[in-house]
């Protein structure tokens, strides 16, 4: 559990969107704090409704809400959820944003696309959030976008002490990043765990088909850590597995923040070169989703620990330092 004085819990309120249900209540556990009461309600016509059961008045309210699928639902209702607290003179109101939908919208890859990330950040601002917490940005550069505080977090913290809990060698394990992109992702892993680092060269031929080219790096009799942001269609992360046992890994892991899985996702897992798929529970998955090479790990107490310190004016860097020893 992690400590508030009693002063502290009475100004804080934590409510849970739709998106979330399960991560909020995990937080607020840890936190030893109620959900705060509200109201969702879908009309008939499609529209949503949100309300407040509780005073927030001057209040410190954190909203929890992934923007993930259905993801134009789940964006609308975190805005009106923001407008009312706002409208219910909340003192400061945070949109807790375990998984930032849109953030592949990052930038105009040719003429005449939009730059949805911005838009996203800019009704969030306009709605009335104050801070915004998320979580591995597809692009770091969109905190960018806002106006107001965002504290990005790092899954790496999470993701390093499963593999150094199942003593994950750094004599017998690489990490490798799935394209030169994520180079920086995969290091920050690779020094977590003390281990080498390799990295797949691909040539992307179409949307969410990529062909694996070439390995950069010694992976030969080791057990090979894929690390990503997201897993999507999962063909890129599947196609990637299958080429490091090609070249000589013993086991292939995989490992992302954010479970998307879209379309053939878990069908392609379940028939992957995988022996385990190690995720974050940033998106709430659905019973058919969940196999048994899936291991799905908590975000919750990191979550409750930033939001105990934005409520107590805390430093949170530290959080996501890599220790000296593990």
């Amino acid at each position: 559990m992690i400590s508030l004085s009693k002063e502290d819990k009475e100004k804080i309120r934590i409510f849970a969107g739709l998106s979330s249900k399960e991560l909020a209540k995990k937080i607020a556990e840890y936190l030893e704090i109620d959900l705060s009461s509200n109201q969702i309600v879908k009309f008939a016509d499609g529209e949503t409704f949100v309300k407040s059961n509780e005073s927030i008045r001057g209040c410190k309210v954190f909203v929890i809400q992934s923007i993930s699928k259905p993801v134009n639902e789940s964006l609308m209702e975190l805005l009106i959820f923001i407008d009312a607290l706002r409208r219910a003179s909340a003192k400061e109101i945070t949109a807790v944003i375990p998984y930032y939908g849109y953030a592949r919208q990052d930038r105009k890859a040719s003429p005449r696309e939009p730059i949805t990330s911005k838009l996203v950040a800019n009704l969030l601002t306009v709605a009335g959030a104050t801070r915004v917490i998320t979580m591995d940005l597809h692009a770091r550069q969109i905190q960018g976008f806002f106006d107001i505080p965002v504290d990005h977090m790092e899954a790496l913290p999470i993701l390093a002490k499963h593999f150094i809990k199942y003593r994950f060698s750094p004599e017998d394990t690489v990490v490798v990043s799935p394209d030169v992109g994520g180079v920086k992702r995969a290091r920050g892993l690779a020094n977590w765990l003390h281990t080498p680092l390799a990295i797949i060269d691909k040539r992307r031929a179409k949307a969410n088909v990529s062909e694996v080219m070439n390995i950069i790096g010694d992976i030969k009799g080791k057990k090979a850590i894929l690390i990503d942001d997201m897993i999507d269609t999962a063909g890129t992360i599947c196609n990637a597995a299958q080429a490091l046992i090609d070249k000589g890994a013993t086991k292939v892991y995989g490992c992302a923040t954010h479970a998307v899985f879209s379309g053939p996702a878990i069908e392609r897992l379940k028939n992957s070169a995988f022996t385990e798929v190690v995720i974050t529970d940033s998106i709430e998955l659905p019973k058919d989703k969940i196999f048994n090479k899936l291991r799905v790990l908590t975000a919750s107490k990191m979550f409750a620990e930033i939001i105990k310190r934005i409520a107590t004016n805390e430093a949170i860097s530290d959080l996501f330092e890599i220790p000296t020893e593990n």
